[in-house]
């Protein structure tokens, strides 16, 4: 698992990821601003101050509230944004690491964005959950990490699986290896914890799990057993 982290890691800087990393973190940046200012614009619309040193520090307040709320967005929108690039990550992973194995075949746009939404909600919930701890001493970071490594570390296996398998046999291969998995979530979950370096996560963790995934029993040579 080791090797795989590393390998994803050095990886990301690599010509043809950093032309997919600049789009992965224009996009995530710009889903923020959007959020950000809708925020805002929620906030100045429905809230009205007497004076005008309490709307100040009114946006002083909300200005951290939003910071810390953001943190616990970044699982979510990643999320999002790795069912735009997954594919064209995982493939050139494939290509470079993994050229005698038979090649994943790409998934449609629709089913793609369908399955990131899905996942990027359940992990949304769950960090909702996490942020309601966060005044809890230690417990919330357990319940990020745990809620995060779970979650991410199923998403993104199921996503590189899919390109090999029928969705039932993905789900398979992911409980009967849900150890290995949850470590990775829990890996990419890490990764997520860290400010600016967690804009990195769609990238890495797609090529982590596809190394993971290479790994297994079902992965490598006997992978591409999609159902026609």
């Amino acid at each position: 698992m080791i090797d795989a982290a590393v390998k994803a890691m050095t990886q990301i800087l690599s010509p043809p990821f950093r032309t997919v990393l600049w789009r992965s973190l224009g996009l995530t940046l710009a889903l923020f601003l959007v959020i950000w200012f809708a925020l805002q614009a929620l906030l100045g619309a429905f809230v009205t101050l007497p004076y005008s040193w309490l709307d100040a520090a009114l946006a002083v307040l909300t200005g951290i509230g939003l910071i810390i709320g953001m943190a616990f967005l970044v699982g979510p929108i990643t999320s999002l944004v790795a069912g735009l690039f997954l594919d064209e990550i995982a493939a050139h992973v494939e290509r470079t690491h993994y050229p005698d194995d038979p090649a994943g075949r790409e998934l449609p746009l629709g089913r793609s964005l369908v399955l990131s939404v899905k996942f990027a909600a359940v992990v949304l919930a769950a960090n909702i959950v996490a942020l309601l701890l966060l005044l809890v001493p230690g417990v919330n970071l357990v319940a990020f990490l745990a809620a995060n490594g779970y979650l991410l570390g199923r998403e993104y296996f199921e996503l590189v699986a899919l390109r090999h398998l029928p969705a039932k046999e993905a789900k398979r291969l992911r409980e009967a290896n849900r150890l290995q998995v949850f470590l990775g979530g829990l890996l990419i979950a890490a990764l997520l914890a860290v400010p600016l370096v967690n804009l990195l996560t769609p990238l890495f963790a797609t090529a982590f799990m596809v190394h993971l995934f290479k790994r297994l029993p079902r992965g490598g040579n006997h992978a591409s057993v999609l159902a026609s």
